[in-house]
């Protein structure tokens, strides 16, 4: 017997396009798949945030009981007594100073990404190589090049050298997350202002960068979330010659930061002074956890402006 008169004899069931779907052995296992990676999926999300409910509920409970106003304002007197003003000012004067070197060229070299670079450019693809792979250096190699470049020839650490250490772990961070919010710009902006004769550089600082500037700005809040608490490159930058008893903002001398003083006192090993390290923990702590909340409450706000333009 021929193929087709197999197909054609009536012994062969036609198929029905309006029949209902019946399971298989392949669905089923499809199917069981699936469930398994829903499961997985969820059981990891679950112990991440299990995981950062257990540090926020350690650092709290052990920390809260040393906030006071005075905390925050008077200067430490040894590592049991005091507060940690002048570390506080010490590190938002480093993390100023890498924020004003990071966000200028961060959020420039986004725009050359989106704005001036093709999508075939081999430049774009170099720098954004670069990008990815500063990213992954880990922090003290960072604060070991910032050593050997301005530390030993000034012949001493200094806030100034930390700032550009914490800028340079900053960098990548601020310079890709703007290059993904302009990236969200409608298209239709960029085409409105080239049918107007709009210059290029003028459609950048009047169209594009008003629309994505909620965005900018979440990324470098992230940016400044992530260096704050930056130990290693600080440490080899700015970790000695320094007096914590007196406020020295003089950005070329050697300045605390907070967590120098959290190293210093579980270096030491004084039991009397780890509720001030718990402390300073805590403080650095719900910096960052506002900062991160603040960041993503923007981000809603920017995007949502962006998808309704």
């Amino acid at each position: 017997m021929t193929p087709g008169a197999e197909l054609t004899s009536p012994e062969a069931p036609l198929f029905d396009p309006t029949a209902p779907l019946t399971a298989t052995g392949n669905l089923r296992r499809r199917d069981g798949v699936d469930r398994a990676v829903r499961v997985g999926a969820t059981l990891a999300a679950a112990i991440g945030v299990a995981m950062l409910a257990l540090v926020v509920f350690s650092v709290v409970s052990k920390g809260a009981s040393v906030i006071s106003l005075g905390f925050f304002i008077h200067n430490p007197v040894g590592l049991v007594s005091g507060g940690i003003g002048s570390y506080l000012l010490g590190t938002i004067e480093i993390v100023a100073i890498a924020a004003l070197v990071a966000a200028p060229i961060g959020i420039l070299t986004g725009l050359y990404l989106t704005e001036f670079a093709g999508s075939r450019s081999r430049t774009g693809q170099t720098l954004k190589l670069a990008l990815d792979l500063l990213q992954g250096v880990p922090t003290i190699v960072v604060g070991l090049v910032i050593y050997g470049l301005i530390v030993i020839p000034l012949h001493q650490p200094s806030g100034f050298a930390a700032g550009i250490a914490v800028a340079i772990v900053m960098l990548p961070l601020m310079a890709r997350s703007s290059q993904e919010v302009l990236l969200l710009v409608p298209g239709t902006l960029r085409e409105a202002a080239d049918a107007l004769g709009v210059s290029r550089w003028r459609t950048v600082l009047t169209v594009i960068l008003p629309a994505a500037s909620g965005g900018i700005l979440t990324g470098a809040i992230l940016a400044i979330a992530r260096g704050a608490g930056e130990t290693a490159p600080v440490l080899l930058a700015d970790g000695s010659g320094f007096n914590p008893a007196v406020t020295d903002l003089n950005p070329f001398h050697a300045i605390p930061s907070i967590p120098i003083y959290i190293l210093t006192i579980a270096d030491e090993a004084i039991p009397n002074a780890f509720a001030h390290a718990w402390g300073a923990a805590f403080v650095l702590l719900v910096i960052i956890l506002v900062a991160n909340v603040v960041a993503r409450a923007l981000f809603v706000r920017s995007r949502g402006k962006m998808l309704a333009s």
